[in-house]
């Protein structure tokens, strides 16, 4: 790290206001724990370590090199499984074009995430598959979750429910039709007991490469049980609503390689709350679950059910979930292991 803090490094970020997720829980968090100076990168610019986003102008940053430079990219999703005949893949690159993300043209946005892989000297992955997946375009990868601590502030501490049982969900608001797969599952255990839905999320958002297509979250949430609740996502809030429910959930769509290839960091931030969760069974997910001897991981609608009504009437069961879930996210995922992972990342480069 001493030789890092005197080198010039620039980072490109996620978003120009720098308040989104991948900037505030990933390397400016390691960046200011560290008293890392950094400064944005412009491509015009000398820079002696340059830290890439993942969703950066491809176009321009697997082609940089000044003065030695090293390179690192932040690839933190699973692009490179999604199948070649996605016909939202292959439209990527052009529709990035069109919108002024790119400045230049690459049609094949998967040679636009390798070539950049290529280019770096360390590629920042989230899952032993992912990793798999870019080991052909950079032997240096390094497997980093987020950073979590400035969110979950609030943990759970009263596992009892009334009579209302409380589900929760937390994510971006483009994902809250991952929870339309258990609309017959609520409708279900809706005959048995009152249940109400609640979702930490902005309340509108684009569509469409986050620029197109506004839409209001509510119209999406309609309809996914008799009780929904929205609540605008705000990091001071966020963990006091989620751990005042009952139980977390986290539904989704394996059929989707991009959804299906996430980490566990959603289920980790509940977990670091203390929220019982019950999950699809992804591969992070399931890996998670069984670091935890937890059978909270559903492959299908009767596991759903099952899964659900087990833990709706079992106050002694969530109760436990909450704290094994508590405990390995504060060991295995603890905030000093991340960092040590970020320092051995910086470490390889020098």
């Amino acid at each position: 790290m001493k030789d890092l803090c005197s080198l010039r490094v620039g980072y490109v970020p996620y978003s120009q206001g720098l308040g989104a997720p991948g900037d505030r829980r990933r390397f400016m968090y390691y960046a200011r724990n560290r008293n890392l100076r950094f400064e944005i990168a412009r491509p015009s610019q000398q820079y002696d370590v340059v830290v890439v986003a993942e969703n950066a102008d491809l176009s321009v940053w697997s082609q940089y090199d000044k003065g030695g430079a090293k390179v690192v990219y932040d690839f933190i999703d699973s692009y490179l499984a999604i199948p070649r005949t996605d016909p939202k893949g292959r439209l990527r690159g052009l529709a990035k074009y069109v919108s002024g993300q790119s400045r230049h043209l690459r049609l094949d946005y998967w040679k636009a995430f390798e070539s950049m892989c290529e280019r770096a000297d360390a590629v920042i992955c989230a899952t032993p598959e992912q990793a798999g997946d870019i080991f052909p375009f950079c032997g240096n990868v390094h497997q980093i979750l987020d950073f979590q601590s400035t969110v979950a502030l609030a943990s759970k501490s009263d596992y009892r429910a009334g009579e209302v049982f409380n589900l929760v969900w937390e994510g971006l608001p483009e994902n809250v039709s991952s929870l339309k797969s258990l609309r017959t599952v609520l409708a279900t255990l809706q005959t048995r007991r009152k249940i109400a839905l609640h979702l930490v999320t902005d309340l509108q958002f684009k569509r469409h490469m986050g620029r197109f297509g506004h839409t209001q979250t509510a119209d999406i949430a309609r309809g996914l049980c008799d009780h929904v609740y929205l609540y605008a996502w705000n990091e001071q809030m966020c963990s006091t609503i989620i751990s005042s429910c009952d139980l977390a959930v986290i539904p989704i769509n394996l059929a989707d390689p991009l959804a299906a290839g996430k980490p566990e960091n959603k289920l980790l931030l509940f977990w670091r709350m203390g929220m019982p969760t019950i999950t699809t069974a992804t591969p992070a997910y399931a890996r998670a679950m069984a670091s935890a001897n937890l059978p909270m991981a559903c492959r299908d609608e009767d596991d759903w059910l099952q899964a659900l009504e087990h833990y709706m009437t079992n106050e002694p069961a969530r109760r436990h979930a909450g704290a094994a879930g508590k405990a390995l996210a504060e060991s295995a995922y603890g905030e000093q292991v991340i960092l040590q992972k970020w320092d051995a990342m910086f470490d390889s480069l020098l």
